[in-house]
């Protein structure tokens, strides 16, 4: 009976952990290309049942032989298994804003930061003070050469990743703005966005603000090319693949299953107690 309330608290313990995920799903429900997690679950090895009180010959497929006829399996309980994020594209949201960056498939920019190289696919960026292309954070945007830095305030990135700008034309209020396609005669090309790919996405470790950190699992980084290279779509953000009615439905289903093991627990707890102040008085 004791073996039960074990069960109902390790049941009600997974659940609480769903509940976590589920609650950190639904509080990034807005961030740009944020991929949600889920959770799987595992039992705790089976017990084998025999009656203990009884003749007989029970034969196991291993040879091995038992006077206690064997006559079930009872399980233990249930644990996590692993979290895992799913990489499946969100939404598209045109924004028009020429610094606002999408990718079509799979991949990832890569970014500079204090704790090294990581890469993210929110493509919401800005222009720092010395001009160069960086995240919202303010850490800066790689390009296949290094840092890209636009040097002027014309500019634009086409849909192979290449940042060029326009040495013809200016703007005197020193504002970035961006040309149309007739108004480009003397364009340079600075740089190649550094677009990623890893041999194991599912891998990935995830950190805060929707950056990735490369695994021994997930493979070092690559530089995406060819087919595996997706295009880059300017004046357009990926939104979280997220579904907040889907994760509300799972929040339900975790409080009715925790609910459900605490029912458990306590009517674990009233037979043992029964077992122990009425049918030990016999």
């Amino acid at each position: 009976m004791v073996r039960g309330i074990y069960t109902g608290a390790s049941g009600m313990q997974a659940e609480q952990m769903r509940l976590d995920v589920i609650s950190n799903n639904l509080a990034n429900v807005d961030k740009p290309a944020f991929k949600r997690d889920t959770m799987t679950f595992k039992a705790f090895p089976e017990m084998l049942i025999s009656r203990t009180d009884d003749d007989g010959l029970m034969v196991f497929p291993n040879g091995s032989s038992d006077i206690r006829p064997y006559v079930g399996k009872m399980g233990t309980g249930v644990e996590v298994n692993e979290v895992f994020t799913e990489f499946e594209q969100g939404s598209l949201r045109q924004t028009n804003n020429p610094l606002d960056l999408a990718l079509s498939d799979k991949g990832f920019l890569a970014v500079e930061t204090p704790r090294g190289e990581r890469y993210t696919r929110n493509g919401s960026l800005v222009i720092d003070k010395d001009l160069f292309l960086v995240t919202k954070e303010g850490y800066k945007v790689l390009g296949e050469d290094g840092y890209i830095q636009i040097k002027s305030n014309n500019f634009k990135i086409n849909e192979n990743g290449q940042v060029s700008i326009n040495k013809e034309y200016q703007d005197d209020k020193n504002q970035v703005v961006q040309l149309s396609e007739n108004n480009w005669s003397k364009e340079e090309v600075l740089d190649t966005l550094k677009v990623v790919r890893f041999d194991n996405e599912r891998f990935l470790e995830k950190e805060g603000s929707s950056f990735w950190k490369a695994t021994k699992i997930s493979g070092e980084a690559y530089i995406a090319e060819g087919a595996e290279r997706p295009n880059v779509l300017p004046g357009f953000l990926e939104m979280s693949n997220v579904n907040p009615i889907q994760e509300m439905v799972r929040m339900i289903e975790v409080q009715r299953a925790y609910e459900l093991n605490s029912k458990t627990i306590t009517t674990q707890d009233t037979l043992v107690g029964k077992a122990v102040n009425e049918v030990g008085k016999i």
